[in-house]
């Protein structure tokens, strides 16, 4: 442990609260949740733990070099936090909280027909009301169970139920229910008891916690201790859904420390040979998940600061499956071919292998280009145009031989082999270089590999960031996810048929019951949600 790691623990407060662990670089790379934070963190420094310690356990320590933390209010809040930040920056050592699951929170359209509470993961911008997110999902279908009881809503999935639902609805005729579907109650009516209900959720649920606390006791007293645990029960639970949650503000995210720019590009000029410091740097990254949502990052660092005006995203348009190699290349045609394209805007065009528009001058030079590099003739650099927009110092890839490899067979066929290019493995942090089968091995501690790392683990940001965001907006962008019983076959013969939600929503009753798995009143109930949603 180091003197600042001391001195930061020994000013922990014992309160709950969530820490964050992170490398000499700056690099958040575990996130943790504490009942009593001095005690948690001063744990992962115990002389006398070190030897239960696993493998990865001891690699997270090893590379501890200062931490953050974050008070709050309850351990239930610690979780919540934990989650988000979890999330938000990826750390390499959080094996839960990665995925795109979230805690469930409880939603009401006042615009519905006849609303009703259901559950969800992600808010959505559709007019509804939200509540949480809850760290407890046992305890929010409980109380939302004596919410409905409380305040006699319905509880069936219909999304507008009729006199054939009222029929066999267990919730009207055990009395849940006022049951608007057959009009015992108006919707103002109704939706009065709705908004009770909102009320009693956001806090107002005092008197109801009273009465429950005055029922267990009697029972207890007349010793129906199973009543009385019930009651318990019922209690906690509401008191855990009602409690207030503090609504924790973004944390933004820090590039590493500890790296001086300028003396970084000086001794990464001086490692690779350069005629001097490279004042602009872009870096690409490829992120996808299975083959999925495959996208790219561009980030562009200007003496060795980030240029965020100058950075690019690209979703992958030719290449299918997961394959990083085709990726790499692909991205680095459209980057570069897009800035000489630039140069000569007013030049007739044809299509490259890739799709982009390609001034015909520079497409001959192109095909010059790839045809003396394949006879073996030296190319000269003066024959390209002289108008140039910027172009980068150097290119950082980030992967080993294979993406390097792409990419320099891509700047040859557009006759920009003179830019220096390098890959960069994260394993290791080996640099590769075009031409040498062994990688340069600078050290870790070296200015140069830090400023490497900085540019790299933006251009992994900006690009995980992407992937995650198309994903859940993929997730959230149907609306007929929300519509009640509908199944992923029934949604895409949907969407086969109508190619939209829009054009879903002008189709005729007959046009939608025509589609498998619709009938006449199937196809009803969903013009009705339509309509409603719109």
């Amino acid at each position: 442990m180091t003197e600042l790691l001391r001195k930061k623990i020994g000013a922990l407060p014992h309160k709950p609260g969530v820490y964050l662990m992170r490398d000499r670089f700056g690099t958040v790379i575990y996130v943790g949740k504490a009942r009593n934070l001095r005690k948690r963190v001063s744990q992962y420094f115990h002389p006398s733990r070190r030897m239960g310690w696993d493998l990865k356990f001891n690699a997270l320590v090893e590379a501890i070099c200062d931490f953050d933390f974050h008070l709050v209010r309850s351990e239930p809040e610690a979780l919540l936090l934990e989650s988000k930040l979890i999330k938000e920056f990826k750390p390499r050592y959080n094996i839960s909280f990665r995925d795109d699951k979230r805690y469930l929170m409880l939603k009401v359209n006042l615009h519905d027909p006849i609303p009703n509470f259901t559950f969800a993961r992600f808010k959505k911008d559709d007019g509804a009301r939200y509540f949480g997110p809850f760290a407890n999902a046992t305890a929010l279908r409980n109380t939302v169970a004596l919410v409905r009881r409380q305040f006699n809503l319905r509880g069936c999935r219909v999304f507008t139920p009729g006199e054939n639902d009222y029929k066999h609805c267990l919730y009207a005729h055990l009395k849940y229910c006022t049951a608007p579907c057959v009009g015992n109650v108006t919707r103002e009516q109704y939706l009065e008891q709705v908004v009770a209900a909102c009320d009693f959720l956001q806090g107002q649920c005092h008197e109801m916690q009273e009465q429950l606390e005055t029922e267990m006791k009697k029972a207890a007293g007349a010793q129906d201790f199973e009543k009385a645990a019930g009651l318990r029960d019922m209690l906690r639970d509401l008191k855990a859904t009602t409690r207030r949650t503090e609504k924790f503000e973004r944390i933004p995210y820090t590039l590493p420390v500890n790296v001086q720019p300028h003396d970084g590009l000086a001794e990464l000029a001086a490692a690779l040979h350069l005629a001097a410091p490279p004042q602009r740097i872009e870096a690409f990254d490829i992120s996808n998940i299975s083959g999925t949502f495959a996208v790219a990052s561009l980030v562009s660092f200007k003496n060795g600061r980030p240029d965020r005006a100058n950075y690019r995203r690209f979703k992958i348009k030719t290449v299918a499956g997961q394959d990083d190699f085709a990726s790499m290349a692909e991205v680095v045609r459209r980057r570069y071919t897009r800035l000489l394209k630039e140069s000569a805007p007013s030049q007739k065009s044809k299509d490259d292998e890739a799709g982009e528009a390609v001034p015909e001058e520079l497409q001959k030079l192109m095909d010059e280009t790839s045809r003396k590099v394949r006879r073996g003739v030296p190319v000269k650099n003066d024959s390209l145009p002289k108008n140039l927009p910027s172009l980068p110092d150097l290119i950082l890839i980030d992967g080993g031989k294979g993406q390097l490899g792409m990419a320099v067979e891509e700047l040859t066929k557009l006759g920009l082999e003179r830019i220096p290019v390098i890959g960069l493995a994260k394993e290791f942090e080996e640099i590769y270089l075009p031409g040498q089968s062994e990688p340069l091995r600078l050290g870790l501690e070296h200015p140069a590999t830090k400023l490497l790392q900085r540019v790299r683990d933006e251009s992994h940001r900006v690009a995980n960031s992407y992937n995650a965001q198309l994903r859940l907006k993929r997730i959230s962008e149907s609306v007929l996810d929300e519509f009640p019983g509908i199944g992923e076959r029934r949604k895409a013969a949907l969407l086969k048929k109508f190619g939209s939600v829009q054009r879903l929503r002008i189709a005729t009753l007959e046009q939608i019951a025509e589609v498998p798995g619709f009938g006449g009143k199937a196809a009803e109930e969903l013009k009705r949600f339509l309509a409603a949603r719109g």
